[in-house]
């Protein structure tokens, strides 16, 4: 089980590696949504936000009123985030779960 800490850097990571891709930057643009992140082990949340092409203010804790949640394992965050595990077959084998609406998913599935 991966700890918190590891958790948060993935995220800083997944939004740093956002930052970083001019493809993913301009699918973004004008993308503002709240995110929220359960991690499910560890019984955690964090949040941030999507705006101007990026994920920002990445912050610990829940916000209830995200339009995007993100529901996965501490394990399979860090392993997401690193390669090491396709997110399209996490997403169909229920490893991961993303509860938002139809065209907020499609937005995403481009640069998850």
């Amino acid at each position: 089980m991966a700890t918190i800490d590891e958790c948060r850097t993935a995220l800083e990571q997944f939004a740093a590696n956002l930052a970083s891709n001019p493809k993913s930057v301009k699918k973004l643009t004008g993308f503002q949504r709240n995110l929220a992140c359960d991690i499910t082990d560890l019984g955690v949340s964090f949040n941030g936000k999507f705006e101007q092409g990026k994920l920002i203010d990445i912050v610990d804790g829940d916000n209830p009123d995200a339009e995007i949640r993100m529901v996965v394992g501490s394990d399979d965050l860090v392993k997401l985030v690193a390669g090491e595990l396709d997110f399209m077959k996490a997403f169909t084998a229920g490893q991961v779960k993303i509860k938002a609406n139809m065209m907020d998913l499609m937005k995403l599935r481009g640069v998850l």
